[in-house]
């Protein structure tokens, strides 16, 4: 990793372990060195126990790490003498929403649940007002601000979620499997958000997933394999190399693997293939050539 550059987060040879009821130490991350760009939007995607939930968790100070460094804007939040403000200045800029909103929901109306972080924060009721109209109009929610959130859909659910960190303006946001327990439509409604998000209000984000459909939409891939950084790249050269990722215990996207089949099988398709946009223009190129060939 380069040093020299100023990540809004980096970490440097991070390690972090849990304890069986046995007593035995389970090493969960194994050196991990990373920087991550403000305005990022960067996937992490590995096997179950490669660590991708616990580096996330260590990034908001939920889990403190056994040794290493670990850096938000330039703070260093490993440090022992970190004082509560800074802890608390640190949970301000890095917001997390999790697997099962229904965990995040504390409210019994959408908008006094996403009013909830701000009124903590202590800021003014004019502002929170204000905050709360336009995280709702954010995610798409503004229609529902009276209803009560466990009669909402699951996809809905999350983004009352979304936006009650919103409301609390992060610098960064991390997606712990936040689509993990959604149907096709709510996972689509929440990334969908996520894009916007980073289009329109320059977030940086973090999105902790296993789906690879999800993992293409990002500006770069990370892969955690048994506690360290396998592989880091776009997501074209990430799922460029699926015998790599096999090894990992991961696939390629769909629409990524019916090319890199096709191509096989004797069909020449050159170009990137993360989506299923690019994909079906590969074909249409592919096969309108041999047409016209």
């Amino acid at each position: 990793m380069e040093n020299t550059k100023n990540y809004f987060i980096k970490t440097e040879d991070l390690c972090a372990s849990y304890e069986e009821d046995d007593g035995r130490a389970v090493q969960v991350l194994s050196g991990v060195s990373l920087g991550i760009e403000k305005g990022e939007y960067v996937a992490v995607l590995g096997h179950n126990g490669s660590g991708k939930s616990t580096f996330a968790k260590l990034l908001n100070m939920i889990l403190l790490p056994d040794s290493g460094k670990i850096y938000i804007d330039g703070t260093d939040i490993t440090r022992e003498d970190i004082t509560e403000k800074e802890i608390y200045d640190i949970r301000r800029k890095i917001g997390m929403v999790f697997q099962n909103p229904d965990n995040q929901l504390v409210a019994t109306i959408v908008e006094e649940d996403v009013a909830f972080g701000p009124e903590n924060l202590g800021i003014p009721s004019a502002e929170i007002r204000q905050r709360v109209d336009e995280a709702l109009s954010l995610v798409g929610m503004s229609e529902y601000a009276r209803h009560e959130p466990h009669r909402l859909s699951g996809g809905q659910k999350q983004r009352v979620a979304i936006a009650g960190i919103i409301a609390m303006m992060p610098d960064c946001m991390i997606f712990d499997e936040s689509t993990a327990m959604l149907d096709p439509i709510g996972r689509k409604e929440v990334m969908d958000t996520i894009d916007m998000l980073r289009r329109e209000k320059g977030i940086t984000i973090i999105n902790i997933t296993h789906h690879m459909n999800e993992a293409v939409r990002a500006d770069r891939v990370i892969v955690l394999n048994d506690g360290k950084v396998y592989m880091d790249g776009t997501p074209e050269e990430i799922f460029g190399e699926p015998y790599k990722l096999e090894l990992a215990g991961l696939e390629v996207p769909q629409c990524t693997a019916l090319i890199q089949e096709l191509s096989r099988k004797g069909l020449r398709l050159d170009g990137e293939c993360t989506t299923p946009e690019k994909c079906a223009k590969l074909l249409r190129n592919a096969i309108g050539g041999k047409k016209n060939g």
